[in-house]
């Protein structure tokens, strides 16, 4: 008699992988409607960002020698639901905790009504009729559960791919040749092999010596091996230790699947070598001839779970080159942006130590990835979201950064709504123009960003308003909060100049002018408003992500709410003769903000009183929309 109890459970849409993806696709498909069930295989959410890996979340701003960003030219982070969960986190986890971070994407996921969340269950096999998946089933070993889901649309985001390779979908492994898509950037004959994975680590500064003796089993590292990974920068006074070495990396001449559980012991053995490095000296000196002053340091933390970086990579309608990114071609599907560098490693990684351990070729400007790159070739209701999209292994080095994969993960979940909504299949979407027109409208709604792509909702009452403003820069006109885009990306490395669109995008009020300062809507014609939606800066062209880096941290506003958001405000309204308070609102540090909005008349006119920011010396907004 088997242990394994088996439920039989129905959804719209099944979500495999809790990652950055997974996360942000099931949220927007919830958000649209569309009942969702995410299945993660393990205990918390985030994927490379949770407390089990700890890697920092970045994206098209990118960092180090290949940073984007200037404020009121080029805003480049990411908006939509990955910025909410930043903001969140900043403001709730100024202490930088991991687990924090865990909670919120768990609290994120528990508050949408038609989200349903199944941790520590993995999908282990799907039932295909034809070229259609019918349904997957889901294990759950720790309470030993089988779960038999039915559901219209699949969405892997799992980054290895599992539910797809299980539905046989066709899929890309190791790398491509030069000639294969015409690439400068491949080699000149493929291969198997791929980026490989690292463990993080965490240290900490004690008041006292902290003695460190590393495992027999550890590796041993001379200065030579270390020498363009450790010694490749020169530190400070005070050199820290606090966030481990990204460039750790080994697995990529072998299977990262099948292989994972060696890569861990190796790259355990690998991250504790080094670390015996730093505490205990190179081999060729002295023990306690510490170069790195780390005698009051030890190790606080680090991984047993590797953290992955390429595996499968799946056929869609279209395949991402290096010459879609770096041209920055224009998709008319377009769901998602990207501007990371082609940030190509070593498959040898740490066994290369005379090969550097990336090299990074910028994209000139923000591209766009389209839906086609995210629904499979081969199998009618697969989607795919996250690193596994359709993508040579070049334009996968720049696409696989996690807040990318997360802005991709928006977009393919709301087109998965969409898809439910109008019964039809994934596989069909990409020829409906009127449908992808409504995708990225919805996605402009929810404050993602589309380049080119401009505010056409007819239902937005504000397009049609007179917008006047108590004061406004020459910069910052009132008449901005309707002008279609909320953000600049007309600077260094933003959007292709053909499509950028100049201009601030917002309504600046006058410094000299003091708070409160006001923004009015008014109309011809009396209207009967049910919503009004807000949306703020928040500073896009800074970095703002968790990450354990204390010098990287020390480069965002960080614990706090970021100082151009309004904090306070009022929403009144008036009816031809009184004005109706019907919003007040403190507080608050979110970009995106959503009011229902009852009147019991219809209205002439709404103003939005500005009495606080989080910091700065002026009100902005970026848009007001009103349905």
């Amino acid at each position: 008699m088997s242990l394994i109890d088996e439920h039989h459970i129905t959804c719209d849409i099944l979500v495999a992988g809790g990652g950055m993806s997974g996360v942000c696709c099931a949220i927007a498909a919830a958000r649209c409607g569309a009942n969702v069930i995410l299945c993660q295989d393990r205990s918390v959410l985030g994927g490379n960002a949770s407390s089990e890996i700890r890697m920092h979340i970045v994206g098209a701003n990118g960092t180090g020698g290949s940073e984007r960003g200037e404020e009121l030219r080029t805003e480049a982070r990411e908006g939509g639901i990955i910025e909410e969960i930043r903001l969140e986190n900043s403001v709730r986890n100024p202490q930088r905790s991991p687990s924090m971070f865990d909670l919120i994407l768990y609290e994120k996921c528990r508050a949408e009504p038609h989200l349903s969340l199944m941790l520590n269950t993995a999908i282990t096999s799907v039932v295909m009729n034809g070229n259609r998946i019918e349904q997957a089933t889901a294990e759950r070993q720790s309470t030993e559960d089988r779960f038999v889901i039915d559901a219209k649309i699949f969405v892997d985001c799992t980054g290895d791919g599992r539910l797809a390779a299980e539905a046989g979908a066709a899929f890309m492994e190791g790398r491509e040749s030069r000639d294969q898509f015409g690439e400068s950037l491949a080699q000149e004959k493929a291969d198997n092999k791929r980026l490989g994975s690292t463990i993080l680590m965490q240290a900490r500064k004690h008041e006292q010596p902290m003695p460190f003796v590393a495992p027999q089993w550890a590796r041993k590292f001379t200065r030579e091996d270390l020498k363009l990974r450790l010694y490749a920068t020169p530190g400070d006074e005070e050199p820290t230790h606090e966030y481990g070495y990204w460039w750790a990396e080994w697995g990529g001449e072998i299977d990262t699947l099948k292989q994972n559980e060696q890569i861990r012991d190796e790259l355990l053995a690998i991250v504790l070598g080094i670390w015996d490095h730093v505490k205990n000296g190179p081999p060729e000196t002295a023990v306690g001839a510490d170069p790195f002053d780390a005698a009051n340091w030890a190790i606080d933390w680090f991984g047993f779970l590797p953290g992955k970086r390429e595996s499968r990579r799946f056929l869609g309608q279209h395949i991402l080159t290096e010459q879609d990114l770096l041209a920055s071609r224009k998709f008319s599907d377009a769901i998602a942006f990207g501007g990371w560098s082609l940030d190509l490693h070593p498959p040898e990684g740490i066994d290369a130590p005379l090969l550097q351990p990336c090299q990074q070729h910028e994209v000139p400007h923000l591209y766009d990835i389209p839906l086609a790159a995210c629904i499979a070739r081969d199998i009618s209701n697969l989607m795919f979201a996250g690193r596994n999209i359709s993508a040579t292994h070049v334009a996968f080095s720049s696409t696989r950064v996690m807040a990318t994969c997360a802005v991709m993960g928006q977009g393919v979940g709301t087109a998965a709504a969409f898809a439910v909504l109008d019964n039809i299949e994934p596989k069909a979407l990409t020829s409906n123009r009127n449908l992808i027109e409504k995708i990225q409208q919805q996605l402009l709604r929810d404050d993602a960003y589309l380049i080119d792509c401009m505010n056409r909702d007819k239902e937005d009452l504000a397009r049609v308003a007179s917008i006047h403003a108590s004061s406004e820069m020459p910069d910052g006109e009132a008449v901005q909060v309707a002008s279609g885009q909320t953000r600049s990306v007309h600077g260094k490395r933003g959007a292709p100049v053909d499509r950028e669109h100049p201009g601030t995008h917002r309504w600046m009020a006058d410094p000299t002018e003091k708070f409160p300062a006001t923004l009015q809507l008014n109309w011809e014609t009396s209207i009967q408003p049910t919503e009004v939606q807000l949306i703020f800066d928040t500073g896009l062209h800074r970095h703002l992500t968790l990450s354990q880096h204390d010098g990287y941290a020390q480069s965002m506003k960080w614990g706090t709410a970021q100082p151009e958001t309004v904090r306070d405000y009022i929403i009144e309204a008036y009816d031809g003769n009184d004005w109706i308070t019907v919003i007040e609102a403190s507080g608050n540090y979110q970009r995106k903000r959503v009011h229902k909005f009852e009147c019991n008349s219809p209205i002439k006119s709404i103003r939005i009183t500005i009495t606080a920011t989080n910091g700065i010396d002026h009100a902005r907004i970026g848009e007001v929309r009103v349905y």
